[in-house]
Formats: C-alpha cells, structure tokens, sequence
C-alpha cells in the first residue's frame, strides 16, 4: 500500500495529530484502535485479493470457452467442406 499523502505532511503535523489523538482517546485506548485498525485494514486487502483473483479466474474461463467456441466453428466449417 503506497502511502503517496505523506509525502507532504511534515512531522511536525504528525506530532500535531498524534497528540490530538493521544488527547481525545487515551493512552489506554490507542492500542486497541491500532489493533482495530490494523485488522480493518487486513481484511480490506484480503478482500481486494479475493476480488482480483476471481477476476482473473472469470477472465481464464472466458478465454478457454472462447477458444472452445472457436475450435467448434473451425470444426463445423471442416466438416462443411
């Protein structure tokens, strides 16, 4: 996961943030929403990856039944001969 944002934050902001944090949640709570967060964010790419290799499976079986479909039409056209 490219992470192009950070790109233009400086660390000052950073500090900024994770004391704004630090301030409304505790220290007690931010591992617990780290955790939180770092599951939600494993089960998005494992979806993301679910997606993608049933695209690609779909696409493959495309690609074979046309294949087959046109193996069948060169068939009939031989036969026609």
């Amino acid at each position: 996961m490219s992470l192009l944002f950070l790109n233009s934050i400086s660390g000052g902001e950073i500090i900024i943030v994770l004391l704004i944090v630090l301030m409304f949640f505790g220290s007690e709570s931010i591992p617990k929403i780290a955790r939180t967060m770092g599951r939600t964010v494993r089960r998005f790419k494992d979806a993301t990856q679910d997606i993608q290799r049933e695209i690609g499976d779909s696409a493959k079986d495309s690609v074979k039944e046309i294949k087959s479909f046109e193996n069948e039409i060169k068939d009939s056209i031989e036969n026609k001969k």
